[in-house]
């Protein structure tokens, strides 16, 4: 599954919103605006994801996820409501961008004879150095 095939416009009707007081330092302007935003998202009810999607996203969010498998993202960064929630919902996407991207698989190799022999003469030169350092036997 590739990230870009995700139903964007479907998901978004999905997300849910609410704005909440930031928290903080910020004076009086901060005791009656609510401008930090929560963005929750029903990961088992969508329909905008593929089931194998949903598998995929539950294993890899897991800890993300509370009791009743929502995700929650929250956002305060900004002093406006307006651009929080756009944050939040670009950190949304770039959440689930990472958790469905399948790792490529690793192909076992063999070392080239160049390099195995490259180790070979580096081991002897090593141990030829500390050879030398020896204090010399007189028997």
């Amino acid at each position: 599954m590739h990230a870009s095939t995700l139903n964007k416009e479907q998901i978004l009707k999905e997300l849910k919103f609410k704005a909440i007081r930031s928290s903080g330092a910020g004076g009086q302007h901060v005791n009656k605006v609510s401008s930090k935003v929560e963005l929750s998202f029903f990961l088992q009810s969508s329909e905008g994801l593929t089931q194998t999607e949903k598998e995929r996203l539950l294993l890899k969010l897991v800890s993300r996820l509370n009791k009743e498998g929502v995700l929650i993202l929250q956002c305060d960064e900004a002093r406006s409501q307006h651009k929080n929630k756009q944050i939040v919902i670009q950190r949304f996407f770039e959440l689930m961008k990472r958790a469905l991207q399948v790792p490529k698989k690793r192909k076992a190799t063999k070392p080239s004879k160049s390099s195995i022999e490259k180790r070979l003469k580096s081991k002897k030169k090593a141990a030829e150095k500390k050879v030398s350092r020896k204090k010399p036997d007189w028997d």
